[in-house]
Parts: structure tokens; sequence; C-alpha cells
């Protein structure tokens, strides 16, 4: 069995949760709390990644370079990583300063289906000698046979492995068992899995991801994340030296630094709402929440009834400009219902 590597993306998941304001005082004194916890990479920036701080998914407090260098000063035996999403990220203007920054580690990421897209900036990344992962979002969006051809192109473009992203916090547990041990029988390199814990099963489908092979776990502390958050990795990190598993973490730095240092950048515990379950069950993107509540409130319509519809029009991150016209399409329906009602008791 392969050493299990744990990413802590804290500082980039954990950054959808507070609308991308993380400041520079957050992260120096994360980094500095969890440098000598034994985490092998410690993921900072905005939630999706590389030149993603906009308008259309929120603009972020301080630039990419200013949040990269700030932690690179402040961390010495844990590799600095990022994340980034080709299209909102290109090599010329996000990854060369981010080399320039000091960044170790890079996650290069696409829609499950969208390998193709990411095969520049693997390839590029790999002839700079860097340490690069292939991730693929919203797995649960497309078959294990589909999901493994895409897995084996990024193999091929160098990943040194594949994280896949449960998104939506959709996956149950017979689907994680089942693509983990595909991609585990069918690839060369190591395969990784990123819950997300809409249905309040995050830690569990974590478990299940390591015991068909999966070697790295991506999660945050406290859960810190977009909805209902991620796979807590402290509590992951219990379960699994209370099973008798070498983690190679030292559990009290990270219950340190969750209560002492997440638990203030935090504004609300992460935890299973109406709406995150509802999103799990939709198979929607998380970060979708405060879109749609913001359109419910607007347009006087239920919530869970926009995240259904945008689940049954299989949306994916990026299509936030859907939710307008979604909760408008139900107004309307609703306007038309209750003319229909008022009008039948006419008669």
């Amino acid at each position: 069995m392969k050493k299990l590597l744990f990413f802590d993306s804290t500082l980039r998941d954990g950054s959808h949760a507070i609308k991308h304001q993380l400041t520079k005082e957050n992260i120096a004194d994360y980094c500095k709390a969890m440098d000598n916890s034994g985490m092998n990479t410690i993921i900072v920036g905005h939630g999706n990644g590389l030149g993603a701080s906009s308008l259309q998914v929120g603009l972020s407090l301080f630039s990419d370079n200013e949040m990269l260098t700030t932690a690179k000063k402040h961390l010495k035996r844990t590799k600095l990583g990022v994340f980034l999403i080709p299209g909102f990220g290109t090599i010329k203007d996000d990854v060369v300063p981010a080399i320039e920054a000091g960044v170790d580690l890079f996650c290069v990421a696409s829609h499950c289906t969208e390998a193709d897209v990411t095969r520049q900036h693997i390839e590029y990344l790999r002839k700079e000698g860097k340490e690069v992962y292939g991730i693929l979002m919203m797995y649960h969006m497309t078959t294990t046979e589909k999901l493994v051809e895409e897995a084996m192109k990024m193999q091929e473009y160098g990943a040194m492995g594949i994280v896949i992203m449960d998104s939506a916090g959709a996956s149950t547990p017979d689907l994680v068992k089942r693509t983990i041990n595909a991609l585990v029988n069918k690839l060369d390199i190591r395969v990784g899995f990123h819950p997300h814990n809409n249905m309040g099963i995050a830690v569990s489908n974590a478990l299940i991801a390591i015991e068909q092979g999966a070697s790295i776990i991506d999660g945050t502390l406290r859960g810190f994340g977009a909805g209902a958050g991620n796979c807590q990795l402290e509590a992951l990190v219990a379960l699994l030296h209370k099973t008798g598993v070498n983690t190679g973490l030292n559990l009290y730095k990270m219950l340190d630094a969750s209560e002492e240092i997440v638990s203030k950048i935090m504004d609300r515990d992460t935890g299973l709402s109406a709406l995150s379950i509802i999103s799990g069950m939709a198979e929607v993107f998380s970060s979708f929440a405060p879109h749609v509540k913001k359109a419910a409130e607007k347009f006087g319509v239920d919530p869970r009834d926009i995240f259904m519809e945008l689940g049954n029009q299989k949306v994916v991150g990026g299509q936030e400009d859907m939710v307008i016209e979604i909760a408008m399409n139900l107004a309307q329906r609703k306007k038309q219902d209750d003319i229909s009602y008022i009008f039948e008791s006419l008669l």
C-alpha cells in the first residue's frame, strides 16, 4: 500500500465559504500553525483556483501572488500547492508567476469529461520539473468507464496522480467503491479523492476510498468549504489512528489549528442545512447555494426547486448565471399556476 498523502485545501476550498475574503493574516497564521503538522501540501488561493478572481465567481481580497508569497514565507516543511482550472488560469499570466512565487505542487482540474483541456498545462509543468496532479471534477456526471478513459489521458500527459472530486457531495458509498477500485486497477499512478459532505458521509466515503486503494485524500480542517463543506481532515485522521493506520500527521497540531484559527475564519459552522442536502440530491456544485438563495428571495420561489432544476439541466461550476434564468422561469410558472387556480375556483 502506498503511503497516504494528505492535501489540505482549507485555504482554497474554504475560500468559497467566506466569498473568497481570506486575509494575509489568515493565511500566515494557518501556515505557521500547520507547517510542523506533517501535512504533505497546503493548497492556497481563490476557491476556483489561479486566475479565477472575478465578478462572475467572486473577487478575492488579495491577488494570487500576494496570497502565495504570504503562504510561502511560513511554509518550511510543507509543500505549497495551487489549484488551476484551464480557462480561468493561463500559463503565461498565472502558472509562470506561481512558479516564481515558489509553488511546489499544482492541481490542474477539468470537468470529468474534459481532460483534454489540461494537456498543455500538465505537460508544461512537468517540463518545468513541478509536481503535478490531474483533477476530475463532478465525477458522478459520467460513467466509470469514461472517467477511467479521461484519467488515463491525464496520466499520459504526465500527471503524477489523479484526484476525483465529489464536487456536489452526490456520492453514495457504492459509487465511491466502484470508481476508486476501477481507477486503482487501471492507472499506474496515485489515485485520490476529494469528498464533499452534502449528505453527511464525507469522512466515511474518504475511508472507503482509502480501503479501495486511494492514496491521496484532499480535504479541509473543520470541513471548511463550499456548501456543507468537505471531508473534515482531523476527524478522518482520528478515525485512521483509531484503526491503526499511521498517517504521519500530528493530530493535536491539526486540532489546535482547527480550534484556534479556522473557527475564527469561518463565519458559520459548516453543516447539513436543508439546501446542502438538496444540492447533494440534485447533484449540483455546493458553491451555487448563495446564488440560489439570493435568486429565490428576489423572485419569490422555493430555493429547493431551483436546485432541483439546476440538477435536471446538469449545470457545472461557471454556469451560475443560469440560476437567475431558472428562478425567473419558476416564478413565471408559479404566477401562471396561481392564475389558473383562481380562474378554476371561479367556475
